[in-house]
């Protein structure tokens, strides 16, 4: 079957579809002429027509090629390779995986893990004592950052000194906030932050593509904080 499709019906459609002997049928939207058997026709009279007239070519069903049906298999596939190179790259135990095909990333992880509203995923390791930090208060603590591979992108581990932010002040990853926000001094917990509440990425910053981050962040400490002003100097301190 052989079907020359176009948008609009021409005066010069109509004659080549004669011309051709193929059967001409109208829609709303579109004319179009098929061809199922003929044996007399001119191959290339028809590869001819095909090529200097404004249709477009279809084999069987056009509806068929536009469609793409997701494969269990190529997901299983997917997964295993990300599961391999985060073993390469030594990623930690219960690593979440992430299926990415294209511009969509599918999270694969245990039941331990819990999605907030908000699209952020979480999993807590220690729980910790105390209260939450608040605005304006101070927190300090370790974190180490990864990305979709298990590739670690950064650690205060390695820098040897723990990380310190004023809370409420824009000064980290809307996600990383978030995350650390309801946490207590002593917990330790891991943060799956989703593109969207992750940092501005482009030629300016340190990252260059939206993928998903994950931080392994241990809370060590929260501290309140007060302005302080002597004559013209200003400053906020910490303790």
């Amino acid at each position: 079957m052989v079907t020359i499709l176009s948008t609009s019906l021409s005066p010069r459609l109509t004659f080549l579809c004669e011309r051709l002997r193929l059967s001409k049928c109208q829609s709303k939207s579109s004319t179009f002429c098929s061809l199922s058997e003929e044996p007399n026709l001119n191959r290339r009279r028809l590869v001819y027509v095909l090529v200097s007239s404004p249709c477009l070519l279809f084999t069987g069903l056009a509806a068929s090629a536009k469609t793409k049906s997701k494969s269990p298999y190529d997901e299983r596939r997917l997964l295993e390779q990300n599961k391999r190179i985060q073993r390469e790259n030594n990623a930690p135990d219960e690593f979440p995986n992430f299926v990415r095909e294209g511009f969509e990333v599918k999270v694969v992880a245990s039941d331990n893990y819990i999605k907030a509203d908000s699209g952020l995923i979480y999993r807590d390791f220690d729980v910790g004592q105390g209260d939450c930090p608040k605005d304006g208060q101070q927190v300090t603590f370790h974190y180490i950052g990864y990305n979709e591979s298990g590739r670690r992108i950064d650690s205060t581990y390695i820098q040897g000194t723990p990380a310190k932010i004023r809370m409420g002040t824009n000064a980290l990853v809307p996600g990383f906030e978030m995350g650390i926000r309801e946490m207590k001094p002593g917990g330790r917990r891991r943060i799956i932050i989703p593109p969207e509440l992750g940092p501005p990425v482009g030629p300016s910053t340190f990252f260059s593509s939206k993928q998903f981050e994950v931080f392994d962040v241990e809370l060590l400490s929260i501290q309140n904080c007060e302005r302080r002003t002597i004559g013209f100097y200003s400053d906020v301190t910490c303790n």
